[in-house]
């Protein structure tokens, strides 16, 4: 569904991403890994047109993306969340709903009621301002915004960042769920979390792949686990 192939990106004189390749299979959770500085979210973000892919190709669905506007990008079908989450603070839960739908269209009207089946809590502060939601609710509002507004992919960075552990239990079971109807690239320093919901997995570290495979292996690599995420 999405490829990307020999990815060169640089911000300013600083040549972040160097001949990353990966693939994201359709209907699976693919989790980009590493540490901090290690080029995730620049990936997430060269993908969606913010930085200019100097070399190499992003294709989603066998088209190329490369030099699109991002909002052409998206209008492609695929949903951004980025790790600040990206909402707008001062519109309610109801008027965020509203702007990701397109107007008439039946199929946005039945993402949202399962969005709202997904995460009740959303419903239940239907007409409260999106900036007085806690961190957890953020996230959920964040990653309902994009599904509605996205045919086929969902591109999520950090969304455990800053919650409790209960939260990110509920955020969890939630993306298995959303999983069923589309698919997910999943940027996530989380090991618990990504190690219970993930399928495949790539390691990024200054900027590179270094490691790639199915997370089912993963979980018994603690050489590479320690290695490149610091977790013994």
């Amino acid at each position: 569904m999405l490829r990307v192939e020999n990815l060169e990106t640089y911000i300013e004189q600083f040549h972040i991403l160097q001949s990353v390749t990966f693939e994201v299979i359709e209907g699976t959770i693919t989790v980009l890994f590493g540490r901090n500085g290690a080029g995730k979210s620049t990936t997430l973000r060269t993908i969606m047109g913010f930085y200019h892919v100097s070399r190499g190709g992003v294709y989603y669905k066998n088209e190329k993306l490369n030099g699109l506007p991002t909002h052409v990008i998206a209008s492609k079908g695929i949903g951004y969340v980025p790790e600040d989450q990206g909402i707008f603070q001062h519109l309610t839960v109801e008027e965020t709903f509203a702007l990701a739908k397109k107007e008439k269209d039946p199929e946005g009207e039945a993402k949202a009621e399962w969005m709202l089946e997904i995460f009740p809590d959303l419903k239940k502060y239907w007409h409260k301002k999106s900036g007085y939601l806690s961190g957890g609710q953020k996230q959920m509002l964040a990653i309902a915004r994009a599904y509605i507004n996205s045919s086929g992919l969902l591109l999520i960075d950090e969304p455990s960042k800053g919650l409790s552990p209960l939260m990110v239990e509920k955020l969890m079971e939630s993306i298995v769920k959303i999983k069923k109807k589309t698919t997910i690239l999943l940027v996530e320093q989380n090991f618990f979390m990504s190690n219970h919901i993930g399928d495949y997995y790539y390691m990024m570290d200054d900027g590179k792949i270094v490691h790639q495979g199915f997370m089912n292996d993963l979980r018994k690599d603690k050489e590479t686990v320690r290695k490149y995420l610091g977790i013994s």
